[in-house]
């Protein structure tokens, strides 16, 4: 589903190759109209607003939502396990599953980065495709309403990614996530305070208490934590790159 893989991209690092990609983009979600028109004018005002804007200014907006704002984490596992030592193994086993599908990750993106996850969904035949995306559905929806909150042209992509998705969205799921604490970038006090790790938990019930039980499912999350995985945060994303074993199917 070559949608995905847009709205993969617009939810990477900004460089210059997408914002030259812009037409191309557009031409994209219109040809495969797997989206309502009022959604992809959403996405496409993101796009023309990269398009237009600096690309060192869209770099700086980027990292200060994504990467400064744990609550804005593309990182799926980061509403889901926080600082868990459950990440670890969630984490080797979505690789497993990227694994199985002959899809092989670059070495310099943890599995749960957004981009990859999406990049990994467009190569799957469409309804497996619109299954996989419905799994993180809440995280999803919460993310595209802080973005909202925020009146970011990003939040575009994520009604897009729920609309996808057909799923029927939680609502203990999303108030659980929409709980954690939503700072400002530019509030430091504040920024510390939520990226200070929190308790480690164990056992059976440590992924329970964080209302996800179809994502961790869906990726067959072990209960145990996996000795020699680290999960460090990046201050910037590399593009995310994929290898596959055979031709993507769309």
């Amino acid at each position: 589903m070559r949608t995905l893989k847009v709205l993969s991209t617009l939810l990477d690092y900004p460089t210059a190759e997408l914002v030259a990609a812009a037409s191309e983009l557009k031409s994209v979600l219109a040809a495969e109209g797997v989206l309502r028109p009022a959604v992809i004018a959403g996405v496409n005002a993101l796009i023309d607003d990269l398009a237009a804007r600096d690309l060192y200014d869209s770099q700086e907006r980027y990292i200060l939502l994504f990467d400064r704002t744990r609550s804005l984490s593309l990182h799926l596992f980061e509403h889901v396990h926080g600082e868990s030592r459950d990440r670890g193994q969630a984490m080797v086993d979505l690789l497993r599953v990227y694994e199985e599908a002959g899809v092989t990750p670059t070495a310099s993106q943890l599995p749960d980065f957004l981009p990859l996850f999406l990049e990994f969904a467009s190569t799957l035949e469409p309804a497996a495709a619109v299954e996989q995306v419905a799994e993180p559905a809440h995280i999803l929806a919460a993310l595209g309403e802080r973005l909202k909150k925020r009146s970011s042209p990003y939040a575009a992509v994520f009604d897009a990614l729920v609309a996808l998705s057909r799923a029927r969205i939680d609502a203990a799921m999303l108030k659980a996530i929409e709980s954690e604490a939503d700072p400002e970038p530019d509030d430091l006090e504040a920024l510390d305070a939520a990226w200070q790790d929190e308790e480690v938990k164990f056992g059976p019930d440590a992924a329970a208490d964080c209302g996800v039980d179809s994502l961790a499912a869906k990726i067959r999350q072990g209960r145990r934590p996996a000795p020699g995985v680290e999960t460090p945060r990046d201050a910037r994303r590399p593009r995310v790159s994929v290898t596959t074993s055979s031709p993507p199917r769309t």
